[in-house]
């Protein structure tokens, strides 16, 4: 689901591209070369490379790389040493760094502040450890107990193919099947994230116990056609039941015990489809979203936020600049006015970042997905859901609060005189429905387990007793 606007803990970073950096020649001087240290922040503390150059004449050069948000070679605006102290400085980030060097020259002890906030930061010589590969013990490895074919079917509405993977337990069949149905963004059939393959795990269990699982990629994503950018939520919706139609005439499956399981907005699809023609069976929500999407945002907002530890007075702040930001997207429909009244906004709250940077974050809050999200409402919807519906959330799911969107809903559900639901929020699991410690998304790629292994017996039973019937 999206993460919107933030700007804390250098959130700023994720998703940068990567600036020109200078060439680090190592010379026999005081800081040349390259240092490593961990941000102490009060969640999930990144790891922070910066390398340093000194030259013959002239300024220092220094460049930042933050491998856990993918960026490198970022370089700071200037570099100075002041006799044993280094000061490094960001106006992009809205970053100063002071540190004093050790006698032995081997480590920087200083201070990061960025944006109001600041940090301890020390610094050793060298780069760090390679990291040692992700441990994904529920990966599926071969050989598997059941068939793998790889498929491709139309969307005629579009135009275009989208392309997949359909898995079918051993044996004769016809078998009771569900289609996968990712959450926002650039997804592949494997809803792949951090290093995880979620959706790879599912299909697997859910195979294992019977199921024929039909998985794909989003449209404009690895092998399906179609255009990306330009999609919102509807278009999505129009994918997800060209995969049902297409899963209903598959040799090996029965038609008419076919439904739809979606994680983050694929849940919220899931549930979209489930008032539109031709209905799935049934349906399970993996943190779906029940309330509106601009009140999902502020509080996924302030969730995060709450989480990653940042106090009430920013927090409060930050979400008073995202209600105007949002408030100018729905009362400016053109994209140019409503970021050139954005970009001020943004500008006040995030000082010393490049107008340029400002720009690109208002452009893609106006984006059609965003603004189709922003005003999207499900509750006309729920109220015609007549298939059994199965909705799940974890407790600290800090992107798709469990409480008031699994309430919004019951209620919506309730409205359609819908008797077989099921709702219930599962301890301690995050949006990705992981056992976890903080729920923020920079947890999820160091945590081993992919899917909690209860949560999948919680759908797996469930669909036992109502795919069959």
């Amino acid at each position: 689901m999206y993460l919107g606007w933030l700007v804390v803990c250098g959130a700023l970073l994720a998703g940068l591209a990567s600036l020109a950096t200078p060439a680090y020649a190592q010379q026999a001087r005081p800081l040349a070369g390259d240092w490593h240290g961990t941000l102490a922040t009060p969640a999930n503390p990144p790891q922070l490379i910066v390398h340093i150059a000194e030259q013959s004449a002239g300024p220092l050069a220094a460049a930042l790389d933050v491998p856990s948000q993918k960026v490198t070679g970022l370089a700071f605006s200037s570099a100075e040493m002041r006799q044993d102290s280094l000061i490094l400085l960001s106006d992009f980030l809205g970053v100063r760094y002071a540190a004093r060097l050790s006698a032995d020259g081997k480590q920087l002890t200083g201070r990061w502040k960025q944006n109001g906030e600041q940090w301890p930061l020390v610094l050793q010589r060298g780069l760090p450890a390679p990291p040692t590969p992700p441990v994904r013990p529920q990966d599926p490895v071969s050989p598997l107990p059941y068939r793998e074919q790889q498929v491709r079917f139309k969307n005629p509405d579009g135009g275009h193919e989208l392309a997949g993977t359909l898995t079918l337990p051993a044996g004769k069949g016809p078998f009771p099947a569900v289609v996968l149905i990712s959450g926002s963004g650039p997804q592949d059939r494997d809803e792949s994230l951090a290093g995880h393959h979620p959706f790879r795990v599912l299909a697997d269990y859910l195979t294992r116990r019977g199921f024929a699982v039909l998985r794909y990629d989003d449209r404009g994503v690895g092998q399906s056609g179609g255009t990306f950018a330009t999609a919102t939520t509807a278009d999505f919706l129009a994918d997800a039941q060209s995969a049902l139609a297409f899963l209903r005439t598959q040799t090996g499956v029965q038609p008419k015990r076919v439904g739809l399981i979606g994680h983050s907005e694929g849940g919220t699809i899931a549930l979209l489809a489930g008032a539109a023609p031709n209905p799935p069976a049934f349906i399970v929500s993996l943190a779906g979203m029940g309330v509106s999407g601009r009140e999902l945002l502020l509080r996924q907002q302030a969730d995060v936020l709450r989480a990653s530890g940042l106090d009430t007075a920013s927090a409060g702040r930050m979400r008073r600049t995202q209600q105007a930001l949002l408030t100018v997207i729905q009362t400016t429909p053109d994209n140019p006015p409503a970021i050139a009244r954005m970009v001020p906004l943004l500008k006040q709250a995030s000082p010393g970042v490049p107008e340029s940077t400002l720009t690109t974050m208002a452009a893609q809050m106006t984006s059609p997905w965003y603004r189709y999200f922003l005003g999207l409402n499900p509750a006309p919807a729920l109220a015609k859901v007549k298939a059994p519906v199965l909705a799940l959330n974890g407790t600290k799911d800090v992107q798709v609060a469990p409480g008031p969107n699994l309430e919004a809903i019951r209620s919506g559900l309730q409205a359609a005189g819908n008797r077989d639901v099921t709702i219930q929020q599962l301890d301690g699991l995050n949006h990705l429905f992981q056992t976890a410690t903080t729920g923020l998304p920079s947890e999820y790629g160091q945590i081993s387990e992919t899917f909690s292994p209860s949560a999948l017996q919680i759908i797996g039973n469930w669909l036992a007793t109502h795919a069959r019937r």
